[in-house]
């Protein structure tokens, strides 16, 4: 059946203002090309937005030449804002974006192993209404959290696990409970993928499996553009997997034994101690694994041995993933793929092509450790535009 007139109306506008959003600011004539309608439509729809407070001119082209100028319009960005939260078991990040995501106040804040849970999420909540403050006086919209562990694919809730404070569970309930905004929480993984996808080292590829190497480990599956959690929102809990090389197996509760005892920062830098990489004492941000790749590339110790062992490491769980899923694309994401660049993905690829018949490219992730955050905060936007970019017909 052909859509109504509002129905239409309202497909029109959204696609106007997502060409805006990502092409903007445009004058009407290039909407008109962009979107295939008609000179009139393009012009009530613009005269219907404006009105609705969503776009509005913010110049002209054509100062240069005779004749009238044409006005280009763009998204009304401080209609309201958005925050990404990355939730880490030591620390929270915060980010507050305008609706077109550029960053108006950014914070971070170390939450100590000691901290009561209770303490841990006043913390948290009190980073992000200060850093909210000082971004503006636009009200929060969305709010976009990227936390470790299993989201429930049905209730979208995060999931109790072992070995993650409580703390995380009680500040995604507390900011449900005292904001107006749109809480969305996700694993950072998923997240992170979502990020590289849309402003990283996978912009061309919609199927990929990006590993998430930092403080721990993880894996996330992008297909045909989308990401697949899994029955229990467990897709990609790769630091299970058992692998050779390892004492023991994994169990239920404690990863110990799999993918993660072999490629987690802790492994990792005793791998670095003993080819004679010194790494010093952590910050407490970026994982002394990152740091330690970076002191092989830079020709610390017997750097090659390091290195090519890392990437062995490396190959087997790439090989599990690509026998699977065969993805055709594995990135090396978080701070350690993004230390190792291209000269650790090249290693991890051609030890890839020795072990598995499917022809996969291994890619070094561009966004290291921001991709959660610019993730999250990719979430949100999504959750703002579908609410206030749908004007009423």
């Amino acid at each position: 059946m052909p859509a109504s007139p509002s129905t239409a109306r309202a497909i029109n506008d959204r696609l106007a203002l997502r060409l805006l959003q990502q092409d903007g600011p445009l004058t009407a004539t290039q909407l008109k090309t962009l979107t295939g309608l008609s000179r009139p439509t393009v012009a009530d729809l613009v005269e219907r937005l404006q009105g609705a407070g969503l776009i509005t001119v913010v110049g002209e082209t054509g100062a240069r030449r005779r004749g009238p100028n044409a006005r280009l319009y763009g998204i009304v960005a401080d209609r309201a804002h958005l925050a990404g939260l990355d939730v880490r078991t030591d620390s929270v990040a915060v980010v507050v974006a305008d609706l077109l995501g550029r960053t108006l106040a950014e914070d971070t804040l170390p939450i100590g192993d000691d901290t009561l849970a209770d303490d841990a999420v006043e913390q948290a909540v009190g980073l992000l209404e200060r850093t909210a403050r000082r971004a503006g006086r636009a009200p929060l919209h969305s709010v976009g959290i990227g936390a470790p562990g299993l989201i429930d694919p049905v209730t979208g809730d995060l999931r109790d696990s072992s070995g993650l404070p409580a703390w995380h569970r009680k500040l995604v309930r507390a900011l449900q409970q005292r904001l107006s905004a749109t809480v969305l929480v996700e694993n950072e993984t998923n997240l992170a993928a979502v990020a590289e996808h849309r402003a990283g080292a996978a912009r061309d590829r919609d199927t990929f499996v990006l590993l998430w190497l930092g403080h721990g480990i993880g894996a996330a599956v992008m297909l045909d553009g989308t990401l697949r959690r899994g029955a229990s929102g467990g897709a990609g809990e790769i630091g299970f997997l058992p692998v050779p090389g390892t004492i023991g197996i994994p169990s239920a509760a404690n990863c110990d034994g799999g993918f993660h005892s072999l490629v987690g920062s802790v492994p990792v830098l005793e791998l670095a101690a003993a080819h004679g990489i010194t790494v010093p004492a952590a910050d407490g941000q970026e994982p002394g694994a990152a740091t330690a790749v970076r002191a092989a590339l830079a020709g610390e110790g017997d750097h090659e041995a390091f290195l090519n062992t890392l990437a062995d490491r490396l190959a087997l769980g790439a090989a599990a993933v690509a026998a699977v899923l065969d993805p055709g694309c594995v990135l090396l994401a978080g701070e350690v793929g993004h230390a190792g660049g291209e000269a650790l993905a090249v290693r991890v690829e051609e030890r890839l092509a020795l072990m598995s018949p499917l022809r996969t490219e291994v890619r070094a992730g561009l966004l290291g450790g921001t991709a959660v955050l610019r993730g999250a905060v990719l979430a949100a936007r999504e959750a703002a535009q579908d609410a206030l970019f749908a004007p009423a017909g």
